[in-house]
């Protein structure tokens, strides 16, 4: 089914880890991405001409960011309705990979479609 979704902005993502004390994260809507030639996801920002890594605190700050996108070669395969991590294509792995670096926070689990068994289970969150 049609799904609507942004670029992922892992600057915000790690503030949010670290203001939860997450150990873990799951990916939803993995499958969203499949057949994009290119995807791009926001690894910090331009403050007043500096370079930050990291969602600021102060929301005047905030406001004057610019963001700052890596892009990832896209993958063509399907990953809708995979349970494994081997059966990913190759980009996707790399993408994954580097989201759990970006954000600070390894990746338990990641879900690859609308139903409840299209999810791949990396470590379980609740025996983490």
């Amino acid at each position: 089914r049609p799904r609507r979704c942004g670029w992922l902005d892992a600057a915000a993502l790690k503030r949010a880890n670290i203001i939860n004390s997450t150990t873990g994260q799951c990916i939803t809507k993995l499958d969203v991405l499949d057949g994009l030639h290119e995807i791009l996801v926001c690894v910090g920002y331009s403050l007043d001409g500096r370079d930050i890594d990291i969602l600021p605190l102060d929301a005047d700050d905030i406001r004057r960011c610019e963001p700052r996108y890596e892009r990832f070669d896209g993958w063509s395969e399907t990953t809708a309705g995979l349970t494994r991590w081997e059966q990913l294509p190759r980009q996707a792995k790399f993408y994954l990979e580097r989201v759990a670096e970006l954000s600070g926070t390894p990746i338990d689990m990641i879900s690859t479609g609308p139903d409840r068994e299209h999810t791949i289970v990396l470590r379980h969150p609740f025996r983490a």
